[in-house]
């Protein structure tokens, strides 16, 4: 038992200052009630809304922050909770076509002189468009879950 706890002891070799995570490398994932995830959904229900022609409420799946880049995978509902008729929407042909993939929206948002703003969104896609957006908009792409 003893030689076990010495070779582990080895293990445990100072580590350099630089080889710590840069923290502002790391995304944050945000809880409910924090103040900045209420501003992100503050800023995208506006534009979702208009896009959809109605109000609307969301249920959240991801809203995670990064470097001043916001990104959120939002599911839209009626202001009374129900489900969104997307027949009566701008994309009604996408769902004739069979190529509005439900009702899932996601969303690229970037902090600009301390005030958040909708960069880009997408709504059913059939792809992962926002594979894309870290060269298009130079968002890092550890934000969206990617390598």
């Amino acid at each position: 038992m003893v030689w076990l706890w010495a070779a582990m002891a080895s293990l445990a070799l100072p580590v350099a200052a630089s080889a710590l995570p840069n923290h502002s490398m790391l995304s944050h994932d945000l809880a409910v009630g924090e103040p900045t995830r209420k501003a992100l959904l503050d800023v995208l229900r506006p534009v979702i809304a208009r896009d959809l022609g109605q109000p609307v409420r969301f249920v959240v799946t991801v809203l995670r922050t990064q470097d001043g880049w916001a990104f959120a995978h939002v599911v839209p509902q009626t202001a009374t909770g129900g489900a969104i008729d997307f027949s009566k929407t701008r994309h009604a042909e996408r769902l004739q076509a069979g190529i509005l993939d439900g009702p899932d929206i996601y969303a690229l948002m970037e902090n600009r002189g301390g005030r958040w703003i909708v960069r880009d969104f997408v709504v059913g896609p059939t792809d992962v468009t926002y594979a894309g957006w870290p060269d298009d908009y130079g968002a890092p792409a550890a934000l969206f879950g990617l390598p």
